[in-house]
């Protein structure tokens, strides 16, 4: 069983990849399912067919599938939002602004990727190909299961046992709505489902994620931005897909300059992701809308190769924590301590050994450290982030 979250930039073609994946990927025998979490689907539109919230055939071995989120959160949160949309009367605000505060960003795609844990545990596909939100929404929806989780096993098993006492007296006092017991059910079975959606995502040998790029500044530090937060949050790279490259046959004039704009920051995406497998697309010079079209782009981006097994995942690096430092554990290879060098400049670390340089941007927590430290055992760097000491 293989997850694939494709994400991306807005505007890059990680649809039109999307689709073409797993095309590809049902057209090597893998029973596939290709689905969206984007609130602004566009994957009919790839295919130029018609697709809803339940998974229709596509091709033979081929399911596509556009989910509804609303359909989701009304599943998943009816009977909590019906309490707090009661608080929300009693403090009176009723109607639409209820209804607007009491969905939270990022809600609908989580929702949504209960559905795809519904698919995954139903064993009817080998393959789920997951369209996802540009990948600023992508990266706050793969952290919302870590930050749920926190807060369903530490805060809310207070709460109800707080509110197992305090009801008798409370209903007594007050005309505050106060949760049932069928709330809080609702909830525990919300936090099971949360809980099987982290497990999912965690295990890189289900679920991997392939970043859709074009060749481009801002393109190419976002998607590495993405590639480091992505392994902070344990989830694995198994491709870094660069699209719309222009090929070399084009000999104009006016595009020439293009051309070497592309080869500068072609060469910088090898650099940030050598451990990954680097893909290429042409920039065609047709939309690639259809079966036709897409079975062309998927030939063309995949090869003789297998679209799904021949890519296998690598985080670039894992963090722990030991006491107040975190420590980040780099793959590097073999080297003695002579050929290494670690400089920090600015929200960029630099990691030289040997010949070999690699530049990682740090998360958000790390950036508020100072590098204490460096150690080198056999393949593994391991870095030392330490709080830095104020005066005063």
């Amino acid at each position: 069983m293989r997850v694939l979250l494709v994400t991306g930039k807005g505007g890059v073609g990680k649809t039109t990849v999307s689709a073409a994946t797993a095309l590809a990927s049902a057209d090597a025998g893998y029973r596939t399912l290709v689905t969206s979490t984007d609130p602004a689907h566009s994957l009919a539109d790839a295919f130029d067919l018609p697709l809803g919230d339940t998974p229709s055939n596509v091709v033979p071995n081929l399911d596509g599938q556009q989910i509804d989120g609303q359909r989701q959160l009304a599943k998943h949160w009816g009977q909590i939002n019906d309490q707090l949309k009661a608080v929300f009367n009693w403090g009176g605000v009723t109607g639409i602004e209820a209804e607007e505060f009491l969905v939270f960003p990022g809600m609908d795609e989580l929702f949504a990727l209960l559905e795809v844990n519904d698919h995954v545990r139903s064993g009817k596909y080998d393959v789920i190909v997951v369209d996802c939100a540009p990948t600023a929404e992508t990266l706050r929806l793969l952290s919302l299961p870590e930050v749920l989780s926190w807060y369903f096993e530490r805060v809310m098993p207070t709460e109800r046992k707080i509110m197992r006492a305090a009801r008798p007296v409370l209903e007594r006092v007050t005309k505050l709505p106060m949760p049932s017991e069928a709330v809080f059910a609702a909830a525990d079975n919300i936090f099971a489902n949360i809980e099987d959606v982290k497990r999912l995502l965690a295990d890189s040998a289900i679920t991997t994620a392939r970043i859709v790029i074009n060749p481009e500044k801002m393109v190419v530090n976002e998607a590495r931005r993405t590639y480091s937060y992505l392994s902070l949050f344990g989830y694995a790279v198994d491709a870094v897909i660069v699209n719309r490259v222009l090929p070399d046959s084009i000999d104009d004039p006016y595009f020439k300059e293009w051309q070497r704009v592309q080869a500068r920051h072609l060469v910088s995406i090898d650099e940030s992701f050598p451990d990954t497998s680097r893909l290429r697309l042409r920039l065609f010079d047709e939309e690639m809308v259809g079966l036709d079209r897409l079975r062309i782009l998927g030939g063309e981006l995949f090869g003789d190769h297998d679209p799904i097994a021949s890519y296998e995942a690598r985080p670039p690096f894992v963090i722990t924590e030991e006491e107040s430092d975190v420590i980040m554990t780099l793959t590097v290879g073999y080297a003695d301590e002579g050929e290494l060098d670690v400089i920090r400049h600015g929200d960029e670390l630099y990691v030289t050994v040997g010949p070999y340089r690699r530049a990682f941007i740090l998360p958000d927590s790390l950036k508020r450290r100072i590098v204490s430290g460096a150690k080198l055992s056999g393949v593994e760097l391991k870095v030392r982030f330490s709080l830095e000491e104020t005066n005063g």
